[in-house]
């Protein structure tokens, strides 16, 4: 599930977490970077499940103005197309989705008002209103309207990420890939499928996670070295005076440039200039860029930079 655009900022978050702390151990900091990453994990499927409790608060709000005692036609004869969504129910039912959230105890039971207010959200919508609007829904118009909700109502709910905040600092910033990769979920998935539909597995190969672990932990330890490419390519060096992400940032760039010699240089270099423009200051892109050209153009005349795999071999800037 992790892109490795995430995995970047995990650990960039955890290494700042690391030498904020001072008196943590590598492995200390290591396991809390896992944590970290699993909690992310919990988020991919609390986020499937709020769909699911919508649809369920939806029909309890169905039965309640069915037992009026003077019911209008309208109680009477709701539009359901949301509660018979196929999409939901595949989530519904879907054995692994089910058996996570219970073993994990995740759920949305002490925010019974979000469920409320949200739905509330959902039905002034102009995406409810248009897919109540279909006399039959087919199943391809129940997964477009499941994803719209997604990108059009969800994750522009405020009150969303006051809650989430609450339960982990990181989450706010996350909700928007992991809604990107429910969408791909959901995209995914058949209608001839039921109890077995797949769900995206935390990390999408091995490879990937020991991206995560061996940079997290080289970065660590080949600081020293980092630095000194540094101080070596900024004028009037000062540590004090430099943003400490900036720091972090470019010590991991320099590492994966070294260490992992089946990413090409450019997409390591694009990558930590990005992230850049979202966790660091405003002209900290321009200064990454800058500084990390000269010292991947030294590295790799010392030959520190050696690619390998099909077109990286002798790669050029």
């Amino acid at each position: 599930m992790f892109s490795r655009r995430l995995l970047r900022i995990k650990i960039m978050q955890g290494l700042y977490a690391f030498y904020k702390a001072g008196d943590k151990t590598i492995e200390a900091a290591e396991k809390e970077l896992n944590v970290s990453l699993t909690r992310t994990y919990f988020l991919y499927h609390l986020l499937l499940l709020l769909i699911i409790d919508l649809a369920f608060h939806a029909r309890k709000k169905i039965d309640l103005a069915r037992e009026k005692k003077i019911p209008s036609n309208k109680d009477l004869n709701p539009n359901t197309n949301f509660i018979n969504n196929r999409i939901i129910a595949q989530l519904e039912n879907n054995k692994l989705l089910s058996l996570y959230l219970d073993s994990h105890s995740l759920n949305w039971v002490q925010n019974p008002e979000l469920i409320r207010g949200l739905f509330l959200t959902i039905e002034e919508s102009e995406t409810y209103n248009k897919y109540s609007a279909l006399a039959e829904p087919n199943y391809e118009q129940d997964r477009q309207f499941v994803i719209d909700l997604y990108q059009d109502v969800i994750n522009e709910y405020d009150p969303l990420y006051q809650v989430l905040e609450e339960q982990s600092i990181y989450w706010n910033d996350e909700v928007d890939f992991i809604i990107l990769m429910i969408i791909k979920t959901i995209r995914d998935f058949d209608e001839n499928q039921k109890e077995d539909t797949r769900l995206m597995p935390e990390f999408r190969d091995e490879e990937d996670e020991e991206f995560a672990s061996n940079l997290f932990r080289k970065t660590i330890l080949k600081k020293d070295e980092s630095l000194e490419y540094i101080k070596k390519y900024t004028e009037n060096w000062d540590p004090e005076r430099l943003a400490f992400i900036d720091l972090l940032l470019m010590q991991m760039a320099i590492c994966e440039m070294i260490e992992f010699p089946f990413i090409p240089t450019k997409v390591t270099l694009n990558e930590y200039i990005d992230i850049s423009k979202y966790y660091s200051t405003r002209n900290s892109n321009i200064f990454i860029n800058g500084v990390l050209d000269k010292i991947t153009h030294f590295l790799k005349e010392e030959k520190k930079i050696m690619k390998k795999g099909k077109g990286l071999i002798g790669e050029t800037n």
